[in-house]
Protein backbone atom coordinates (compact mmCIF):
# COMPACT_ATOMS: atom_id res chain seq x y z
CA UNK A 1 0.00 0.00 0.00
CA UNK A 2 1.04 2.99 -0.53
CA UNK A 3 2.16 5.62 2.18
CA UNK A 4 1.29 9.64 1.16
CA UNK A 5 2.85 12.66 2.49
CA UNK A 6 1.04 15.73 3.80
CA UNK A 7 1.63 17.70 1.09
CA UNK A 8 0.33 14.77 -1.27
CA UNK A 9 -3.29 14.48 0.25
CA UNK A 10 -5.14 16.13 -2.66
CA UNK A 11 -3.24 12.98 -4.71
CA UNK A 12 -4.52 10.60 -1.82
CA UNK A 13 -8.27 12.06 -1.79
CA UNK A 14 -8.03 11.53 -5.69
CA UNK A 15 -6.55 8.05 -5.44
CA UNK A 16 -9.02 6.92 -2.77
CA UNK A 17 -11.82 7.74 -5.23
CA UNK A 18 -10.77 5.57 -7.50
CA UNK A 19 -10.66 2.77 -5.46
CA UNK A 20 -13.63 2.84 -4.60
CA UNK A 21 -14.90 3.02 -7.92
CA UNK A 22 -13.08 0.53 -8.96
CA UNK A 23 -14.76 -2.04 -6.33
CA UNK A 24 -17.81 -0.90 -7.65
CA UNK A 25 -16.44 -1.60 -11.01
CA UNK A 26 -15.87 -4.98 -10.02
CA UNK A 27 -19.60 -5.37 -8.38
CA UNK A 28 -21.05 -4.52 -12.57
CA UNK A 29 -21.20 -1.38 -12.51
CA UNK A 30 -20.35 1.05 -15.73
CA UNK A 31 -18.23 3.39 -14.60
CA UNK A 32 -14.97 2.97 -16.76
CA UNK A 33 -15.28 6.37 -18.60
CA UNK A 34 -15.52 8.19 -14.65
CA UNK A 35 -12.22 5.69 -13.64
CA UNK A 36 -10.31 6.82 -16.25
CA UNK A 37 -11.05 10.78 -15.66
CA UNK A 38 -10.29 10.44 -12.51
CA UNK A 39 -7.20 8.74 -13.41
CA UNK A 40 -5.88 11.48 -15.66
CA UNK A 41 -6.84 14.13 -12.93
CA UNK A 42 -4.34 12.54 -10.57
CA UNK A 43 -1.95 12.18 -12.74
CA UNK A 44 -2.03 15.42 -13.93
CA UNK A 45 -1.93 16.61 -10.16
CA UNK A 46 0.66 14.17 -9.09
CA UNK A 47 2.86 15.82 -11.86
CA UNK A 48 1.98 19.58 -11.41
CA UNK A 49 2.37 18.95 -7.54
CA UNK A 50 5.92 16.82 -8.18
CA UNK A 51 7.29 20.06 -10.41
CA UNK A 52 6.87 22.64 -8.02
CA UNK A 53 8.75 20.83 -4.86
CA UNK A 54 9.87 23.23 -2.42
CA UNK A 55 13.36 22.30 -0.05
CA UNK A 56 11.36 20.94 2.54
CA UNK A 57 9.18 18.77 0.25
CA UNK A 58 12.28 17.28 -1.28
CA UNK A 59 13.53 16.24 1.87
CA UNK A 60 10.13 14.77 2.91
CA UNK A 61 10.28 13.04 -0.63
CA UNK A 62 14.07 11.85 -0.17
CA UNK A 63 13.48 10.38 3.40
CA UNK A 64 10.38 8.77 2.33
CA UNK A 65 9.94 5.33 4.23
CA UNK A 66 8.97 3.38 0.43
CA UNK A 67 11.89 5.24 -1.16
CA UNK A 68 14.30 2.41 -2.43
CA UNK A 69 17.68 1.83 -0.91
CA UNK A 70 20.84 0.21 -1.27
CA UNK A 71 19.54 -3.58 -1.53
CA UNK A 72 17.17 -2.65 -3.63
CA UNK A 73 19.81 -1.25 -5.95
CA UNK A 74 22.07 -4.09 -5.45
CA UNK A 75 19.29 -6.27 -6.34
CA UNK A 76 17.93 -4.67 -9.48
CA UNK A 77 21.29 -3.69 -11.25
CA UNK A 78 24.54 -5.85 -9.95
CA UNK A 79 24.74 -9.62 -10.55
CA UNK A 80 26.94 -12.10 -9.02
CA UNK A 81 26.86 -9.76 -5.66
CA UNK A 82 29.48 -11.07 -2.91
CA UNK A 83 28.81 -8.74 0.28
CA UNK A 84 31.65 -8.91 2.04
CA UNK A 85 31.46 -8.27 6.00
CA UNK A 86 34.08 -6.55 8.85
CA UNK A 87 36.46 -4.27 9.14
CA UNK A 88 39.48 -6.74 10.33
CA UNK A 89 39.75 -4.77 13.25
CA UNK A 90 37.23 -4.22 15.32
CA UNK A 91 33.53 -5.90 13.71
CA UNK A 92 30.62 -5.62 11.28
CA UNK A 93 28.75 -2.92 10.99
CA UNK A 94 25.29 -3.75 9.01
CA UNK A 95 24.79 0.21 8.07
CA UNK A 96 27.25 -0.29 5.54
CA UNK A 97 27.16 -2.37 3.51
CA UNK A 98 29.52 -3.26 0.60
CA UNK A 99 30.86 -6.04 -1.78
CA UNK A 100 32.13 -7.18 -5.28
CA UNK A 101 29.80 -8.21 -8.56
CA UNK A 102 29.25 -7.41 -11.76
CA UNK A 103 27.69 -4.52 -13.51
CA UNK A 104 26.13 -5.60 -17.42
CA UNK A 105 28.96 -8.43 -17.04
CA UNK A 106 32.32 -6.42 -15.73
CA UNK A 107 33.71 -6.50 -12.45
CA UNK A 108 32.26 -3.94 -10.06
CA UNK A 109 32.96 -2.63 -6.40
CA UNK A 110 29.91 -1.31 -4.68
CA UNK A 111 29.21 0.03 -1.18
CA UNK A 112 26.64 1.75 0.41
CA UNK A 113 24.20 2.85 3.17
CA UNK A 114 21.45 0.81 3.66
CA UNK A 115 18.45 1.96 5.98
CA UNK A 116 16.45 -0.70 5.67
CA UNK A 117 12.23 -0.53 4.51
CA UNK A 118 10.70 -2.39 7.83
CA UNK A 119 11.12 -1.98 11.48
CA UNK A 120 12.74 -4.83 12.07
CA UNK A 121 15.51 -4.21 9.07
CA UNK A 122 15.89 -0.42 10.25
CA UNK A 123 16.60 -1.69 13.52
CA UNK A 124 19.43 -4.19 11.84
CA UNK A 125 20.72 -1.77 9.77
CA UNK A 126 20.74 1.32 12.58
CA UNK A 127 18.85 3.59 9.98
CA UNK A 128 21.37 3.73 7.68
CA UNK A 129 24.01 5.79 10.17
CA UNK A 130 26.94 3.71 10.21
CA UNK A 131 29.84 3.56 12.85
CA UNK A 132 33.20 4.20 12.80
CA UNK A 133 33.66 -0.04 11.09
CA UNK A 134 31.62 0.48 8.68
CA UNK A 135 33.53 3.24 7.47
CA UNK A 136 36.58 1.50 8.00
CA UNK A 137 35.12 -1.63 5.90
CA UNK A 138 34.18 0.81 2.97
CA UNK A 139 38.23 1.91 3.05
CA UNK A 140 38.77 -2.36 2.89
CA UNK A 141 36.78 -2.71 -0.13
CA UNK A 142 38.14 0.11 -2.13
CA UNK A 143 41.75 -0.70 -1.32
CA UNK A 144 40.71 -3.97 -2.59
CA UNK A 145 38.99 -2.45 -5.16
CA UNK A 146 41.78 -0.67 -6.37
CA UNK A 147 44.51 -3.66 -6.09
CA UNK A 148 42.56 -5.14 -8.86
CA UNK A 149 41.59 -2.12 -11.26
CA UNK A 150 38.04 -2.53 -10.74
CA UNK A 151 35.84 1.05 -10.51
CA UNK A 152 33.88 1.98 -7.41
CA UNK A 153 30.32 2.24 -6.92
CA UNK A 154 29.27 4.31 -4.01
CA UNK A 155 25.80 4.85 -2.74
CA UNK A 156 25.25 7.72 -0.31
CA UNK A 157 21.89 7.34 1.46
CA UNK A 158 22.37 8.23 5.23
CA UNK A 159 20.71 11.08 7.73
CA UNK A 160 24.95 11.05 8.90
CA UNK A 161 27.19 8.87 10.82
CA UNK A 162 25.73 7.30 14.33
CA UNK A 163 27.08 9.63 17.47
CA UNK A 164 26.77 7.31 19.64
CA UNK A 165 29.33 7.13 22.90
CA UNK A 166 30.56 3.77 21.58
CA UNK A 167 31.23 5.15 17.78
CA UNK A 168 32.86 7.87 19.38
CA UNK A 169 35.49 6.24 21.44
CA UNK A 170 36.34 3.95 18.47
CA UNK A 171 36.78 6.90 16.60
CA UNK A 172 33.93 7.74 14.27
CA UNK A 173 35.59 11.20 13.36
CA UNK A 174 39.09 9.56 12.10
CA UNK A 175 37.53 6.44 10.27
CA UNK A 176 35.29 9.35 8.41
CA UNK A 177 38.44 11.35 7.74
CA UNK A 178 40.50 8.08 6.96
CA UNK A 179 37.70 7.11 4.23
CA UNK A 180 37.94 10.68 2.62
CA UNK A 181 41.34 10.13 2.26
CA UNK A 182 41.47 7.11 0.45
CA UNK A 183 38.86 7.68 -1.97
CA UNK A 184 40.75 11.33 -2.61
CA UNK A 185 44.03 9.15 -3.69
CA UNK A 186 42.35 5.86 -4.92
CA UNK A 187 43.48 4.90 -8.33
CA UNK A 188 40.78 3.58 -10.04
CA UNK A 189 37.39 5.33 -11.14
CA UNK A 190 35.13 6.27 -8.39
CA UNK A 191 31.04 7.10 -9.49
CA UNK A 192 29.25 8.47 -6.32
CA UNK A 193 24.67 8.35 -6.47
CA UNK A 194 23.06 9.68 -4.32
CA UNK A 195 20.14 7.88 -3.49
CA UNK A 196 17.83 9.97 -0.82
CA UNK A 197 19.22 11.52 2.07
CA UNK A 198 22.93 12.61 2.05
CA UNK A 199 23.61 13.98 5.60
CA UNK A 200 26.84 15.12 7.11
CA UNK A 201 30.40 14.04 7.49
CA UNK A 202 28.60 10.35 7.16
CA UNK A 203 27.39 10.55 3.63
CA UNK A 204 30.73 12.70 2.57
CA UNK A 205 32.74 9.47 3.85
CA UNK A 206 31.15 7.96 1.18
CA UNK A 207 30.96 11.01 -1.53
CA UNK A 208 34.26 11.79 -2.96
CA UNK A 209 34.17 10.46 -6.58
CA UNK A 210 34.65 11.20 -9.98
CA UNK A 211 31.52 12.07 -10.63
CA UNK A 212 28.47 12.42 -8.42
CA UNK A 213 25.08 11.58 -9.88
CA UNK A 214 22.08 12.42 -7.80
CA UNK A 215 18.50 11.49 -7.80
CA UNK A 216 16.18 14.49 -8.50
CA UNK A 217 14.33 14.45 -5.60
CA UNK A 218 17.77 13.60 -3.08
CA UNK A 219 19.13 16.16 -0.83
CA UNK A 220 22.74 16.02 0.12
CA UNK A 221 24.09 18.78 3.01
CA UNK A 222 26.26 19.40 5.93
CA UNK A 223 23.86 18.68 8.36
CA UNK A 224 19.82 18.20 8.39
CA UNK A 225 17.30 21.23 8.24
CA UNK A 226 16.16 19.89 11.61
CA UNK A 227 19.81 20.52 13.04
CA UNK A 228 20.56 23.56 11.49
CA UNK A 229 17.25 25.30 12.40
CA UNK A 230 18.18 23.95 16.23
CA UNK A 231 21.45 26.05 15.86
CA UNK A 232 20.37 28.92 13.75
CA UNK A 233 16.72 29.60 15.41
CA UNK A 234 17.38 27.33 18.42
CA UNK A 235 14.12 25.66 17.75
CA UNK A 236 13.44 22.18 15.15
CA UNK A 237 10.30 24.08 14.11
CA UNK A 238 12.33 25.78 11.47
CA UNK A 239 13.43 22.79 9.57
CA UNK A 240 11.06 24.33 6.46
CA UNK A 241 13.09 27.71 7.13
CA UNK A 242 16.46 26.17 7.50
CA UNK A 243 16.07 23.77 3.90
CA UNK A 244 15.17 26.59 1.81
CA UNK A 245 18.52 28.67 3.09
CA UNK A 246 20.68 25.51 2.67
CA UNK A 247 20.35 24.71 -1.13
CA UNK A 248 20.47 21.18 -0.42
CA UNK A 249 18.33 20.14 -2.90
CA UNK A 250 18.94 18.60 -6.40
CA UNK A 251 18.75 22.00 -8.77
CA UNK A 252 20.82 23.75 -5.89
CA UNK A 253 23.30 21.33 -5.75
CA UNK A 254 23.42 20.93 -9.32
CA UNK A 255 24.09 25.16 -9.68
CA UNK A 256 27.15 24.83 -7.43
CA UNK A 257 28.76 21.91 -8.48
CA UNK A 258 28.50 19.87 -5.63
CA UNK A 259 26.56 16.90 -8.09
CA UNK A 260 27.09 16.59 -11.58
CA UNK A 261 24.19 15.45 -12.81
CA UNK A 262 20.19 15.01 -11.73
CA UNK A 263 18.54 11.18 -12.01
CA UNK A 264 14.91 12.01 -12.99
CA UNK A 265 12.54 10.16 -10.92
CA UNK A 266 9.98 8.67 -12.10
CA UNK A 267 6.13 10.73 -11.74
CA UNK A 268 5.55 11.42 -7.99
CA UNK A 269 9.11 10.37 -6.96
CA UNK A 270 11.09 7.18 -6.67
CA UNK A 271 9.36 5.21 -4.51
CA UNK A 272 6.19 5.12 -6.84
CA UNK A 273 8.27 3.14 -8.93
CA UNK A 274 11.64 1.26 -8.17
CA UNK A 275 12.40 -0.53 -11.45
CA UNK A 276 11.82 2.66 -13.52
CA UNK A 277 14.16 4.59 -11.11
CA UNK A 278 16.80 1.49 -11.20
CA UNK A 279 16.48 1.84 -14.94
CA UNK A 280 17.21 5.27 -14.66
CA UNK A 281 20.31 4.91 -12.28
CA UNK A 282 21.67 1.95 -15.34
CA UNK A 283 21.44 4.70 -18.02
CA UNK A 284 23.11 6.99 -15.85
CA UNK A 285 26.34 4.73 -14.33
CA UNK A 286 26.56 2.97 -17.98
CA UNK A 287 27.07 6.77 -19.72
CA UNK A 288 29.71 7.60 -16.90
CA UNK A 289 31.56 4.53 -16.40
CA UNK A 290 32.34 4.07 -19.89
CA UNK A 291 33.76 7.47 -19.85
CA UNK A 292 35.74 7.20 -16.78
CA UNK A 293 37.31 3.82 -17.43
CA UNK A 294 39.19 5.58 -20.20
CA UNK A 295 40.50 8.06 -18.65
CA UNK A 296 44.52 7.87 -17.66
CA UNK A 297 44.46 7.19 -13.44
CA UNK A 298 47.26 10.26 -13.61
CA UNK A 299 44.66 12.48 -14.95
CA UNK A 300 41.67 10.48 -12.83
CA UNK A 301 43.25 11.55 -9.36
CA UNK A 302 44.06 15.10 -10.29
CA UNK A 303 40.37 15.79 -11.93
CA UNK A 304 39.01 14.58 -8.89
CA UNK A 305 41.46 16.33 -6.56
CA UNK A 306 40.50 19.75 -8.77
CA UNK A 307 37.30 19.45 -8.68
CA UNK A 308 36.41 18.96 -4.66
CA UNK A 309 39.28 22.17 -4.61
CA UNK A 310 37.11 24.45 -6.96
CA UNK A 311 33.76 24.06 -4.56
CA UNK A 312 33.48 27.86 -3.46
CA UNK A 313 35.20 29.44 -5.95
CA UNK A 314 34.62 33.62 -6.62
CA UNK A 315 35.53 35.57 -9.10
CA UNK A 316 35.33 38.92 -8.82
CA UNK A 317 34.00 41.13 -11.72
CA UNK A 318 35.86 43.97 -13.17
CA UNK A 319 34.28 47.62 -13.26
CA UNK A 320 31.36 47.27 -15.35
CA UNK A 321 31.21 43.68 -15.35
CA UNK A 322 28.66 40.83 -14.09
CA UNK A 323 30.91 37.48 -12.94
CA UNK A 324 30.19 34.45 -14.70
CA UNK A 325 30.19 31.19 -12.32
CA UNK A 326 33.95 29.55 -13.06
CA UNK A 327 33.11 26.87 -15.42
CA UNK A 328 35.58 24.24 -13.64
CA UNK A 329 37.63 22.12 -16.22
CA UNK A 330 37.17 19.09 -14.70
CA UNK A 331 33.57 18.84 -16.04
CA UNK A 332 34.71 18.17 -19.39
CA UNK A 333 35.18 14.54 -18.12
CA UNK A 334 31.46 13.90 -17.93
CA UNK A 335 30.41 16.34 -20.98
CA UNK A 336 29.45 19.12 -18.92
Amino acid sequence: MRSYLDFEKPVAELDSKVDELRALAAAGSDIGEEILRLEDKAGQALAELYANLTPWQKTLVARHPQRPHFTDFVNALITEFTPLAGDRKFGEDEALMGGFGRFRGESICVMGQEKGASTESRIKHNFGMARPEGYRKAVRLMEMAERFGIPVLSIVDSAGAYPGIGAEERGQAEAIASSIQVMSRLATPIVVVVLGEGGSGGALALGVGDVVLALENAIYSVISPEGSAAILWRSAAEAERAAQAMKLAGPDLLETGVVDALIKEPAGGAHTDHDATAAAIKTALVAQLERLVRVPVADLLSLRYERFRSFGTVVEPRAGEVAAPPRPWWRRVIGR
